[in-house]
């Protein structure tokens, strides 16, 4: 189920709302990474500064899901992604999960900006993956007797991931627990209990 086994060309081909985030996300790394002083620029001017966003540049709601702060985090971000992203994509189709992703992390950022103070400053993915995560446990909720084994694998997950948010340092908590929360939330009217879903 969460077992990559499609070669590149057929990764790309069959979930082509998941490439294009991965790929945009490493470019943006990449670009706003080089040692040049605009390359720096565009970096902070889009990391999520809460004080900024309270003097208008409300764009730093939406700019911090495509910026990382450093390769381990792009790696762990964009490795779940990869990994959990595909069956997403492939049971809700392109739209829905586009959907799921990009509202859970708008709404990770919302929340991070109205329940944190004004110096907190953030970047990252995490908000929209936990967003998946969230929608997975909906499709859990919805089809728990007939999946055991969706519920067996996404639960301990989410379980590890919640756990994990509260014990490692610098870590956006707000965001992941929102993400998590908004993903589950659209994914409780996706996912309705009547509809036929087929997994490999």
């Amino acid at each position: 189920m969460f077992i990559r086994t499609e070669n590149f060309s057929q990764y790309i081909r069959l979930y082509p709302v998941v490439s294009v985030l991965i790929a945009l996300n490493i470019f943006i790394y990449i670009a706003t990474g080089l040692p040049f002083t605009f390359s720096r620029y565009w970096y902070y001017l889009g990391v999520g500064q809460n004080g900024l966003i309270s003097s208008g540049e409300w764009w730093r709601l939406f700019t911090p899901m495509f910026l990382h702060a450093g390769l381990m985090h792009l790696l762990f971000n964009m490795f779940s992604l990869f990994v959990f992203g595909p069956e997403l994509e492939r049971v809700a189709g392109k739209a829905r999960f586009l959907t799921i992703y990009m509202l859970s992390g708008i709404f990770a950022n919302i929340a991070a900006f109205f329940l944190a103070d004004a110096d907190f400053t953030h970047v990252g993915a995490s908000g929209a993956i936990f967003g998946i995560f969230g929608a997975f446990g909906a499709l859990v909720y919805y089809t728990k007797k007939a999946f055991p084994q969706l519920r067996q694998i996404i639960l301990p997950i989410i379980v590890i991931s919640v756990i994990m948010t509260f014990l490692q340092p610098n870590i956006n908590v707000i965001g992941h627990i929102v993400g998590l929360i908004v993903g589950f939330l659209i994914g409780l009217s996706y996912f309705h209990p009547k509809r036929i879903i087929s997994w490999r």
